[in-house]
């Protein structure tokens, strides 16, 4: 189901109650939205569509990664850099790491660690910042 962006402040930043094998929906609530988001957007919260659980997509080139309980375990390669999100309005600096490793349960509710360069790392980091009400 495609779900409207959330853009309350207040909720966005409220940290996010771990996600059950009960809430696999919001994961395709998630491909939904960002498919409609797709020319303006590389990833998404479950916050971000007005459910507060630690759920994220992420598009990761050839795939969208739908990741529920990530925790970043490893960071290398600190940068600033400039990002916006469809939640706020403008774009803010900040602080991000090249490379990263990420815990987390898939679709299958299988847990699986995976290591991420680049964009995508990048993109992870915004939307894991999210799960804890961190906005950028």
């Amino acid at each position: 189901m495609i779900r409207p962006i959330v853009k309350d402040i207040f909720f966005l930043q409220q940290k996010a109650e771990l996600a059950t094998r009960d809430d696999f929906a919001v994961g395709q609530d998630l491909q939904d939205t960002l498919a409609v988001h797709r020319d303006n957007c590389l990833g998404m919260a479950a916050n971000m569509i007005g459910i507060n659980k630690r759920i994220i997509i992420v598009s990761i080139g050839f795939t969208d990664l739908v990741m529920y309980n990530p925790v970043m375990t490893a960071k290398t390669q600190p940068y600033q850099t400039e990002e916006s999100c469809l939640s706020l309005t403008g774009s803010r600096t900040t602080k991000r790491y090249r490379e990263i490793t990420v815990t987390f349960y898939n679709q299958e509710w299988q847990k699986q660690t995976l290591v991420f360069t680049g964009l995508s790392a990048q993109i992870i980091q915004h939307e894991m910042d999210h799960l804890n009400g961190v906005l950028i």
